[in-house]
């Protein structure tokens, strides 16, 4: 019997180095539940940066408002790298490369009800998470 060899998965979206210029930012402990975070972030992974801008920036969902901080901190930390390691970065060339939230802790209290019993309220946190990276490095990396 011939054995089989099993190819590594190809990522579908590749990733820039780590000498590229990336932007990243995080923010812990947001007090919004993650759900309702990645229904926000998942309009913007893949998208150019500017563009994910204006978009959080008029989303009436209450997430819009810490993800839109985490892109332009982002965007900003993209800048400060290429600006101190002396490289050229146009900002509206950037990219949303990856883009998740991740559950925190929860945050249990008890309210109390009939009869004597508590009801568990769950108040649930997220990290963000947004790293931006220059379109042309992307799509250089894609040529190889």
């Amino acid at each position: 019997m011939a054995e089989q060899t099993v190819q590594p998965a190809t990522p579908s979206r590749t990733l820039p180095k780590d000498d590229d210029v990336v932007g990243r930012a995080t923010a812990k402990y947001v007090r919004m539940s993650p759900t309702k975070t990645r229904r926000v972030i998942d309009m913007l992974r893949g998208m150019p940066a500017r563009e994910a801008q204006a978009i959080v920036r008029f989303d009436p969902h209450a997430a819009a408002e810490p993800v839109g901080k985490v892109l332009d901190s982002a965007i900003a930390n993209a800048e400060h790298y290429a600006h101190s390691h002396n490289l050229r970065l146009d900002s509206d060339g950037l990219l949303v490369v990856e883009a998740f939230v991740d559950e925190g802790p929860t945050l249990k209290r008890f309210r109390p009800r009939a009869q004597g019993r508590a009801y568990r309220i769950r108040k649930r946190t997220s990290h963000i998470t947004i790293v931006v990276a220059p379109a042309d490095s992307i799509a250089h990396r894609k040529d190889r």
